[in-house]
C-alpha cells in the first residue's frame, strides 16, 4: 500500500487516466475544475484518488521541465488543464 498523500505509480496513473484518455473526457474533468474549483466534492475525489487519498499541501514539485514548482496541488492541476498536459505527474 502506498503512503497517503504520495503520487500514484506509473501503473496507477495509467489506470487512473484510462477513462480520461479520450480528450473529450479529460477536457470535461478540466471544465468541472474550472467551473466549480478544487473544493467541489467530485474534483476533490479525483484529486484524492490521484494522490492515494490525501491531496498534497504546500509546494508541489512536478516533472515539467522549466516549471518544476507550484504553490499547491490545485494550481498544478489547473496548469495541466490549461496546457492540455493531462498526464503530467507530480
Amino acid at each position: 500500500a502506498q503512503q497517503p498523500g504520495t503520487p500514484l505509480s506509473d501503473q496507477e496513473y495509467r489506470q487512473f487516466f484510462r477513462s480520461l484518455r479520450v480528450a473529450r473526457r479529460a477536457s470535461t474533468a478540466c471544465l468541472l475544475r474550472a467551473l466549480y474549483g478544487c473544493q467541489n466534492p467530485l474534483v476533490r475525489r479525483l484529486d484524492e484518488y490521484e494522490n492515494h487519498g490525501v491531496i498534497p499541501e504546500g509546494p508541489i514539485c512536478s516533472e515539467l521541465p522549466g516549471t518544476p514548482f507550484f504553490p499547491d496541488f490545485c494550481t498544478f492541476s489547473f496548469y495541466r488543464c490549461t496546457r492540455k498536459r493531462y498526464f503530467i505527474k507530480v
